[in-house]
């Protein structure tokens, strides 16, 4: 008996394309569950997770009453120059005034409230997030995003979407 018969079977039985396309499946379902892409997250990084605090000032806030908005305890969805990270806790909300700056008679400078009637519906919050993340080389990471001073995110919750920039960030313990 022939390894491969005049039909192209293997013992008489298999088909050699139906083999071969067998073992590309079966290459393929090993090197995705055994080797690891890019995409994945490593065990050293799951467990070198640390938390992260990170104070965002987000200033103009469009609403009537922020501190009815916006409350300590709450979870926000946090997004990183456009990429999500995932959901954070808020730590802490500073409710900032809304001033302007007058000047004296004497020539010093005061800041008073603003008096215009639209900032009523304008307010500046100075939040504190907490969420996991690794230290890296470059500094504490948030996802797959560095987090830096400057950086600008945005907080999503069902009763609000604010935009602000990263003030402070520090690791924890």
């Amino acid at each position: 008996m022939a390894l491969i018969d005049s039909q192209g079977r293997l013992f008489g039985k298999l088909s050699v394309l139906d083999v071969g396309a067998g073992l590309v499946l079966l290459l393929v379902v090993i090197g995705l569950l055994i080797v690891p892409g890019k995409s994945g997250t490593s065990i050293a990084q799951v467990a070198a997770s640390k938390p992260i605090e990170v104070d965002v000032l987000v200033i103009g806030l469009g609403t009537r009453d922020a501190k009815a908005i916006v409350r300590p305890g709450e979870k926000a969805n946090f997004i990183i120059r456009n990429q999500p990270y995932g959901q954070v806790d808020i730590k802490t909300v500073d409710y900032l005034p809304r001033t302007v700056t007058v000047s004296q008679p004497d020539g010093s400078v005061k800041a008073l409230p603003d008096p215009r009637p639209e900032m009523a519906f304008s307010s500046n919050v100075l939040l504190t997030l907490i969420g996991k993340g690794q230290v890296t080389a470059n500094g504490p990471v948030l996802g797959n995003s560095n987090v830096k001073v400057g950086t600008p995110v945005e907080l999503d919750n069902p009763n609000y979407n604010a935009r602000g920039t990263v003030v402070d960030v520090r690791v924890g313990s």
